[in-house]
């Protein structure tokens, strides 16, 4: 990802439904499903005309060589009948070129029931970097893995371990996201080297000792999205989005499904087993064209409760485009692709959704325009409809393309029950156009039966005088949008309950903008944090752990003023910030501080880059604690009659390798 780290220094400034009524399973009953291939016959059949051009291309390109070959053969005969007695090999070296003046280039373009992660959907665990078992908070960091005691109010760090097998070299593979169930720790990463997402396993015992189990590896392109995540938990099931794309003119693409190999050294392509077959591979009528790339949208469950790894996919063909939510009864793919008209020149948009259900049957799809932002332009709501917040110009959620998204907005608001056999398409009446949100790095979130979006720096550096505006959307009700003028820009959305808060900067300031959203949206407090940045910018940096229906505790990493998103790729944040959240009202409560360079010379091997983040605000058990790079730090609020109370520091530890915390 060395490319990803160039990018970045040139950034510019900113301006389980189980238990359901038969009505509401119905309202989620797609009219119609998607078909799959009736066998390994069929499917090899739809990729034979793919075989066919690209033996036809191969022949070509020989053709071609050997015509060129004749020309040389030729060009050679001649200039050794013009020069009797030499050779071709022996005639003399052409002229070095005149040296002209060049124009200099111009420069660059500047596992517990407990759950302590930020997700997007309740009951639906994200893949993240620090989980609890038991007494213990583990912690995914720079390659490694880390258990630390949180029992009886204390701190003390109990085991670390590679987060990669024994046996394999870690270069160039990044290890991410984690998931605990039962006494399952689950690593998930994708390796460059090996070519695949890399599912690494881990035993970890109720003493907080981990020990190393097995290495999985799964067909995949590259995972990685600086917003969403690879992984989803339900249970004992872990879910995995693992696209694969086919480019049918280079091998066969039959090599590409989806397949499952356990690693050991000396391991080959040949030990992949496949865990797709035919009848579970879903396509449209409509064509694909080879040209515009398509990709084999590829989702695996497996059961982490099983001793042995067992995985089952479902796939679906379809265009290169993506964006995937997981909501508590399907996974949605979102697909886009473009065509040029070959008489205008012009550039045309079509985009798709599919739906493939977490309990295994037949995935279904809607025709629509436009392409979300991120998954969190997504909300299956509990009413039986889908919504979707689109762009007209969306590039998918890969690496920062939901920052390049642009073009007018609109609100997708259709019944899952249209979703069908690939023929329907969503009709006009099922889209609303919304109000623009403003210059920037498009942010949204849906909180209730409300949308809500506005713009902000995102990954870049502030621009001083920031401003901005959030949209508020009642999904039932399209037609009302309320805007709500901020003195900041907006660099995120999370819920408050049932209300909101708006983060986002001035250029020079970290503004907290709490909205009240029922009967009508409006700004209900706010705070501001003087000469301060947010810390981080993925979705599990914030948490809201509520302590009744009106109240509640906020956290935040911060850092110093005036820094882009993207310092959190380097710098561990300044700290961690607390507010109270009283009926709306906000209150600073006090911060827990990190130290700088804490296990900086670590010895890291993997993932030594922070891609996602390195700072967490943790509740747990009426416990407060800051995860600051290599620190945990725990506070205290001292609570005071009337008053929001203060935070303080109560204890903190290292758990970096060879830190003198750990016991001995």
């Amino acid at each position: 990802m060395s490319w990803l780290l160039k990018a970045l220094a040139a950034m510019a400034v900113c301006g389980g439904v189980g238990g359901a009524a038969q009505a509401q399973g119905e309202a989620f009953t797609p009219a119609g499903n998607l078909t799959a291939f009736a066998d390994e016959a069929a499917l090899q059949a739809w990729f034979e005309p793919f075989a066919l051009e690209r033996q036809r291309r191969e022949e070509e390109r020989r053709r071609q060589e050997e015509e060129r070959r004749q020309r040389q053969e030729e060009v050679r005969k001649k200039w050794e009948a013009e020069n009797p007695g030499k050779t071709w090999d022996s005639r003399p070296s052409p002229p070095a070129p005149v040296a002209m003046a060049m124009a200099a280039p111009a420069p660059a373009a500047v596992g517990s029931t407990e759950s302590i992660t930020n997700n997007q959907t309740a009951g639906v665990d994200e893949g993240g970097i620090v989980k609890v078992h038991g007494k213990h908070l583990v912690i995914l960091r720079r390659g490694r893995l880390f258990t630390v005691d949180v029992d009886r109010h204390q701190l003390q760090p109990v085991s670390s371990i590679n987060a990669y097998a024994p046996d394999v070299n870690p270069s160039g593979a990044w290890y991410d996201e984690m998931m605990v169930a039962g006494n399952t720790v689950a690593v998930i990463g994708y390796s460059y080297a090996r070519g695949g997402t890399e599912l690494g396993l881990f035993n970890i015992n109720d003493a907080g000792q981990l020990s190393y189990r097995a290495t999985w590896h799964l067909r995949s392109s590259d995972y990685y999205s600086s917003r969403n995540y690879a992984s989803r938990l339900i249970g004992s099931q872990l879910i995995l989005y693992t696209p694969i794309p086919l480019n049918v003119w280079q091998g066969d693409p039959a090599a590409r499904l989806p397949a499952l190999r356990r690693w050991q050294p000396g391991a080959t392509p040949a030990d992949f087993k496949r865990i797709t077959d035919a009848t579970r591979i879903y396509r449209t009528d409509e064509p694909l064209n080879p040209q515009e790339g398509i990709t084999m949208h590829t989702i695996v469950r497996c059961d982490l409760a099983q001793p042995e790894l067992d995985c089952r996919s479902s796939a679906v063909m379809g265009p290169a485009g993506r964006v995937f939510y997981v909501s508590s009864r399907a996974v949605y793919v979102w697909t886009t692709r473009s065509q040029r008209d070959a008489a205008s020149g012009r550039v045309a948009s079509h985009s798709a959704v599919f739906r493939l259900p977490l309990d295994g049957a037949a995935p279904s799809m809607l025709r629509t325009q436009g392409s979300p932002i991120d998954q969190m332009s997504f909300l299956e709501g509990g009413d039986g409809y889908l919504n979707v917040l689109l762009r007209a110009n969306g590039n998918g959620d890969g690496m920062w393309r939901g920052e390049g998204s642009g073009g007018n907005l609109s609100l997708l608001r259709v019944p899952v029950r249209d979703f069908g056999d690939g023929q329907a398409r969503a009709g006009e009446q099922a889209y609303t156009r919304l109000p623009a949100a403003g210059d920037g790095s498009l942010q949204n979130r849906f909180v209730g039966q409300r949308l809500l979006y506005g713009a902000g720096c995102g990954w870049r550096r502030p621009a001083p005088g920031t401003v901005g505006q959030l949209q508020v959307v009642h999904v039932a009700d399209r037609a009302r949008t309320e805007t709500l003028t901020l003195p900041h820009g907006v660099d995120r959305i999370e819920a408050l309950g049932t209300d909101a808060i708006a983060v986002g900067t001035d250029g020079q300031d970290l503004h907290f903008s709490s909205v009240q959203l029922a009967p009508r949206a409006r700004v209900a407090g706010r705070y501001v944090q003087a000469r301060a940045a947010q810390g981080e910018t993925r979705s599990h940096g914030f948490f809201y752990k509520p302590d009744d229906a009106t109240s509640g505790v906020v956290g935040l990493p911060v850092r110093g003023a005036g820094q882009g998103g993207y310092r959190q790729l380097w710098d561990e944040p300044a700290g961690m910030l607390y507010l109270r959240n009283s009926g709306l009202k906000l209150s600073g409560i006090g911060s827990l501080a990190s130290r700088p360079g804490v296990g900086r010379e670590d010895g890291c091997r993997a993932s030594c880059t922070d891609w996602y983040g390195n700072a967490r605000p943790i509740f747990l058990r009426h416990r407060v604690f800051a995860l600051l790079g290599y620190e945990l730090v725990e506070g205290r609020i001292l609570t005071a009659p009337g008053g929001a109370g203060r935070l303080v520091e109560t204890r903190r530890i290292s758990f970096a390798p060879g830190s003198a915390d750990y016991q001995r």
